[in-house]
């Protein structure tokens, strides 16, 4: 095939797959290193438009867009006591990625806390291609290494699904990343299914949300000291808000108001605990 043939083939292969398909992913991963035995699974799912890709947890997506709908529909009501008591809340990862298409600008959304972060990706990943080849699922894929974020990753991509993508961050590779892990393998996501999303789905940046407080737009250094800060402290902006006048009222299971001070009390405990047992996160220098 001559080279003008090929590059035609491969951009219409790429228009082709770049048309609303939903790529979903098997995500398992060890939080606590102290227990590697407890691993994690959660379903991911990358969506990808002409203008780029989102990727994100199914189920905390759902939880997300039913309690934005309730919400909105109780205060339409003129309801000023906002009930979401009957909704329940699945998926434990909150953050997503989103890449702009064509230059594939990385951009991650996250919280710390009652801050709302999004995160402008400036490191590259510098793929080395390896000649072993390995059947994931449906598809023959190739062999790839880089190091990113503290790790050493292997990917296994295949030309099959002509789209330089991948889950969270990774992309740049001669097509669709169908599996990834790292060498400790406590950090794998493997695709499990491809839908062609209808032609009326819409690509809509996070940041373009409607949202109560600012989006905090940072840079990764920047970024990286708001989380050393907030494991330090994780309660840090709740007291903040207490000191600005907000009133926090928590009720019990019963309904009885929970003495404030004691609430505070256990929920910073609860929540150091919870910081100190995430110490194997995907993006480990974070920790450094």
């Amino acid at each position: 095939m001559k080279k003008t043939a090929f590059l035609f083939f491969l951009m219409s292969g790429i228009l082709f797959y770049a048309q609303n398909q939903r790529f979903t992913y098997e995500y398992k991963y060890v939080i606590d290193s102290t227990a590697k035995d407890k691993v994690e699974t959660e379903m991911m799912v990358l969506d990808i438009a002409p203008k780029g890709s989102k990727f994100y947890s199914k189920d905390y997506f759902e939880s997300d867009s039913l309690m934005r709908d309730t919400f909105k529909r109780q205060a339409k009501g003129g309801n000023t006591d906002i009930n979401l008591s009957g909704i329940k809340f699945k998926g434990k990862i909150r953050y997503s990625v989103e890449k702009n298409y064509p230059d594939y600008a990385v951009n991650f959304f996250t919280t710390l806390a009652s801050d709302e972060y999004m995160v402008q990706e400036g490191r590259t990943q510098n793929w080395k291609i390896l000649p072993e080849k390995e059947k994931v699922g449906d598809f023959m894929s190739q062999k790839a290494t880089c190091d990113f974020a503290g790790r050493k990753w292997t990917a296994w991509f295949t030309t099959e699904l002509p789209i330089q993508d991948g889950p969270y961050k990774f992309h740049g590779l001669p097509g669709l990343i169908v599996k990834l892990e790292d060498t400790s393998r406590t950090h794998t996501f493997e695709l499990k299914g491809i839908k062609k999303l209808p032609d009326s789905y819409e690509w809509k940046s996070v940041k373009d949300k409607e949202r109560y407080n600012p989006l905090i737009t940072v840079n990764e250094t920047k970024y990286k000291k708001a989380y050393k800060d907030y494991r330090n402290d994780p309660m840090k902006s709740e007291r903040q808000l207490m000191a600005q006048g907000a009133i926090i009222e928590i009720r019990d299971n019963s309904g009885k108001v929970v003495d404030p001070e004691k609430s505070r009390r256990d929920q910073e405990k609860k929540m150091k605990d919870n910081v100190k047992r995430q110490n194997n996160i995907l993006e480990f220098d974070l920790l450094e």
